[in-house]
């Protein structure tokens, strides 16, 4: 199993390496880094390797992930630069920093590979998108094993990851926030808020598994529920006289353009 460093501690480095605990990868086999290294004693707790020596773990590791802030990208690469050969794969889950601009900052060119998952990782449920454009097919192959611990990937061309930071990253807020809506609504009719959250989440876990089974599209399985003058179909019109699809739409485009 390959050595993997994980540049850049914050919320989605860690879900990345809590993801990769729960799919038996060894802790020993994780290094994870940031400066205030107080920040990862969960993790090391469970035996990662924690550290604020971006180049000793590089340098250890065959898989070199970076999760940092867009701003710091250029920064961590030179100070990599000289322990990154092309013996390494190097994924990056930055958004908006393209794979030849990653080129540009190192001195020799490894397997360089995008990739986008979500917060989901730390419960093995993301969707993880990946695009490369010199990666092998073995390498193409470690980097999917990686990712589909933490979840489902699928590889698509450079060209779309801003979008796939939009649909799958963002996407998270977006479902978060419409479950946080119908926990609202389901006080308002009744219910306690624990109740309530219950009902909506397993409710929308249970929508999704529906579409990834069966592979119907939605409309057909909004069809079995909306009979003549029911309660469904009221519901579901007053949300769209709202503006309830139209308001998702211009939201998801809306992140796009900002980016």
């Amino acid at each position: 199993m390959s050595t993997i460093a994980i540049i850049g501690g914050g919320n989605l480095g860690k879900s990345i390496a809590q993801g990769l605990l729960t799919h038996n990868y060894k802790a020993s086999d994780i290094t994870i880094t940031r400066n205030k290294i107080a920040l990862l004693d969960d993790l090391k707790a469970q035996g990662v390797q924690v550290s604020n020596d971006n180049i000793t773990a590089t340098q250890d590791a065959n898989i070199i992930i970076l999760a940092i802030k867009p701003y710091k990208i250029t920064e961590i690469l030179r100070e990599i630069s000289p322990i990154v050969d092309e013996s390494k794969i190097l994924v990056s889950v930055v958004s908006d920093f393209r794979i030849e601009q990653i080129e540009s900052n190192l001195s020799t060119t490894p397997s360089i590979v995008r990739a986008m998952p979500n917060t989901a990782s730390s419960v093995n449920e993301s969707i993880t998108c990946l695009a490369s454009q010199n990666a092998s097919s073995e390498d193409m192959k470690k980097v999917e094993s990686i990712f589909n611990s933490l979840g489902d990937t699928i590889t698509i061309n450079e060209s779309l990851m801003d979008a796939a930071t939009v649909l799958g990253a963002c996407g998270i807020a977006y479902v978060l926030r419409f479950i946080r809506g119908m926990i609202q609504g389901g006080i308002e009719i009744g219910f306690d808020a624990q109740t309530a959250t219950k009902i909506a989440t397993q409710t929308v876990k249970g929508a999704s598994e529906l579409l990834l089974q069966k592979g119907n599209h939605p409309e057909a399985e909004i069809d079995k529920v909306t009979t003549p003058k029911g309660c469904t179909i009221a519901g579901l019109n007053e949300m769209e006289h709202q503006g309830f699809s139209s308001a998702l739409i211009k939201g998801i485009k809306t992140s796009f353009d900002s980016i």
